[in-house]
C-alpha cells in the first residue's frame, strides 16, 4: 500500500517536465446590482483584478504550489500579454521556462467577468489564435524538451488546442521521454488522440473520451469500455477519465479501477483537470502507481474546486484531504487558506453564535495555554485561534524557534475541544486575521492591558469586546525551550 502520509513530503524532491498551450488568464470581479439600459446586459461595477499564468501554465502552478519543481515549455507572441506570463513565470522560483517567441501569434488572453456576491461566472472573452505554431517555433519547443528531459522525472503534455502541441511536437517528446525511461502524461484535446501514440497516462473527462472513441461513455461499463478501447489503440499503459461529481475512473493492466469524488461545496472549476494532472505527474515522478496518483489527484481536485478562480493547492492541504480518517480534527478545524473562512463564519453567525477569537504561537502547548484556550472558549460559543506561521514565529522569536511547525502545532490546538477552529497567518500580529474573522468577542491573556491587545479597535467599533483571563503563573514556552536546551548535570 502507497503510504502518502511519507511520500507527500517527496513532492518537493521532484522535477516536471510541462510543455503545452500558455495563456494569460485574468479575472474580473465585481458587484452586479443592475442592468444596462443600453442592453439586456447586467452591469459590473469592477473591483479587484487577479492576472495570472493559465493554460499549461496553470499545471506549472500547481506543481510549485506543491513544492516541486517545473520546466515549463511554451510559445508566446511578441506583444504585451506575452511580455505579461513571461514576467508572471519569472516570479516563480521553483518553475525554470524556456519559451518560444512567434511574432505572427497573438498570445493566448482569457478574461473572465465575475460576480463576487454570488460567485458567478457572468462572461468570458478571449484573445487567441487555434493553429498550429509554425517550423522554427516548432523546432525551438522539440529542442528545449530533449535538453531538459535528463532532469525530469515525468513528462506533462498540457494540451488546449492552441496549436503548441502539434503532431511533431508531441511525437517528438513521446519519443525522447520513452527513451529515457520518463512516463509521459497527456491532458487531451480534440477527437483524435493518435497523435499521443505511447504516452504513459491519458486523462480525458468523460466528454472527451465519449467524442475520441465515438461511444457513449456514460454509465461506468461504458466508460471502462470506451477507456480500455482507448488505451489499446494508443498503446497506453493506462487511461484515466475524470467524471466531475462521478469521480475517476481507471483503466490500467488490472481490474478498473473506479473511485467517489468527495463531498465538497464547489466554488469554481476553473483549471481543476490542471491540478489533476499536476498532482498526478508529480506522483508518477517519485514512482507512485496509478491507483495511488489518481487517488492523490482525486483529493487534489477536491480541494481546488472549493476555491475561487484557477487555484491551486498545498502539501498540507492535499495531506488533510487524502488523509481524513488519520487527522479528521485538522481536515474539519485547521484553515491555511483565507478564502475557506466563510464557510465556517457564516455558518455559524446564521446559527446567532458567539464568535471568540484568541491567537498565540503555541509552541510547545503547556497548561497556561490549555488554561487560555479553556476560558477564551468559555466566553463564547465558537472559538477561532490565529496561529503564527513558522515564518512569523522566527520573526517574532528568533532563528531557533519555532519547535514545531505551523502544521504540528496546528494540529495539537485542534485535537483540544476548546478550539473549533485554527486559522495560520503571515503577518507578525493577527490584526489583519481579525478584520476577516469580525470576532464578537476578542481573549488575550491578563499580562495585557485592553488597550495593548491587537485589534481590540476592531473589535470594538463592531460592537464587541475585549476580555482579558488569567493566566498560570510560572508557565512559558521559552523557559520551557531554555531548560530543554541547558546542559543537564551529571
Amino acid at each position: 500500500m502507497f503510504d502518502f502520509d511519507k511520500h507527500l513530503s517527496g513532492l518537493s524532491q521532484q522535477t516536471v517536465l510541462c510543455i503545452g498551450d500558455l495563456m494569460l488568464d485574468e479575472f474580473v470581479y465585481g458587484d452586479v446590482s443592475r442592468i444596462s439600459p443600453e442592453a439586456p446586459t447586467p452591469v459590473i461595477a469592477v473591483k479587484r483584478t487577479e492576472v495570472m499564468v493559465g493554460g499549461a501554465g496553470n499545471v506549472a502552478r500547481n506543481l510549485v504550489a506543491l513544492g516541486t519543481r517545473c520546466i515549463f515549455i511554451g510559445v508566446v507572441g511578441d506583444d504585451e500579454a506575452g511580455k505579461a506570463l513571461t514576467g508572471a513565470l519569472s516570479l516563480h522560483p521553483l518553475i525554470e521556462f524556456s519559451l518560444a517567441t512567434d511574432a505572427q501569434r497573438m498570445t493566448t488572453r482569457k478574461v473572465r467577468f465575475v460576480s463576487e456576491h454570488h460567485s458567478a461566472h457572468l462572461l468570458r472573452a478571449d484573445w487567441e489564435v487555434a493553429a498550429a505554431i509554425d517550423p522554427a517555433a516548432e523546432d525551438a519547443l522539440i529542442g528545449y524538451a530533449i535538453d531538459a528531459m535528463p532532469r525530469a522525472g515525468a513528462v506533462v503534455l498540457s494540451d488546449y488546442a492552441k496549436g503548441a502541441l502539434t503532431p511533431r511536437v508531441v511525437r517528438a517528446v513521446i519519443d525522447a521521454a520513452k527513451k529515457a525511461g520518463k512516463p509521459v502524461i497527456v491532458d487531451p484535446k480534440g477527437r483524435d488522440y493518435s497523435i499521443y501514440r505511447g504516452a504513459t497516462l491519458i486523462t480525458p473527462n468523460r466528454q472527451e473520451l465519449a467524442a475520441a472513441t465515438n461511444t457513449a461513455a456514460r454509465s461506468d461499463d461504458e466508460v471502462v469500455i470506451a477507456a480500455l478501447g482507448l488505451k489499446n489503440s494508443l498503446g497506453a499503459q493506462a487511461v484515466l477519465v475524470t467524471r466531475s461529481e462521478d469521480g475517476m475512473t481507471l483503466v490500467g493492466e488490472g481490474a478498473p479501477v473506479h473511485v467517489p469524488s468527495y463531498a465538497v461545496k464547489v466554488r469554481d472549476v476553473s483549471g481543476a483537470g490542471d491540478t489533476v494532472v499536476a498532482v498526478l505527474s508529480a506522483m508518477l515522478a517519485m514512482n507512485a502507481d496509478f491507483e495511488s496518483a489518481m487517488r492523490a489527484a482525486n483529493a487534489a481536485a477536491a480541494v481546488v474546486v472549493g476555491k475561487r478562480g484557477t487555484a491551486t493547492l498545498t502539501v498540507d492541504e492535499l495531506r488533510h484531504r487524502i488523509l481524513p480518517e488519520a487527522s479528521l480534527a485538522s481536515e474539519e478545524k485547521i484553515v491555511f487558506d483565507w478564502s475557506q473562512l466563510d464557510e465556517h463564519l457564516d455558518a455559524w453567525r446564521k446559527m446567532g453564535l458567539r464568535i471568540g477569537f484568541t491567537n498565540g504561537v503555541f509552541d510547545l502547548l503547556h497548561p497556561g495555554h490549555v488554561k487560555l484556550l479553556a476560558q477564551a472558549r468559555a466566553q463564547c460559543d465558537r472559538l477561532v485561534v490565529g496561529l503564527n506561521s513558522d515564518a512569523s514565529v522566527t520573526r517574532l522569536k528568533g532563528p531557533s524557534r519555532p519547535v514545531q511547525n505551523a502544521q504540528s502545532r496546528a494540529e495539537v490546538l485542534a485535537a483540544l475541544e476548546a478550539v473549533d477552529l485554527v486559522v495560520v497567518f503571515e503577518q507578525d500580529t493577527p490584526r489583519e486575521l481579525i478584520a476577516v474573522v469580525k470576532p464578537t468577542v476578542l481573549v488575550k491573556g491578563s499580562d495585557y492591558t485592553r488597550e495593548q491587545v491587537v485589534g481590540h479597535d476592531i473589535v470594538e467599533a463592531l460592537g464587541g469586546v475585549v476580555v482579558l483571563v488569567d493566566l498560570v503563573p510560572g508557565q512559558s514556552t521559552t523557559s520551557m525551550v531554555e531548560r530543554s536546551r541547558a546542559p543537564k548535570d551529571r
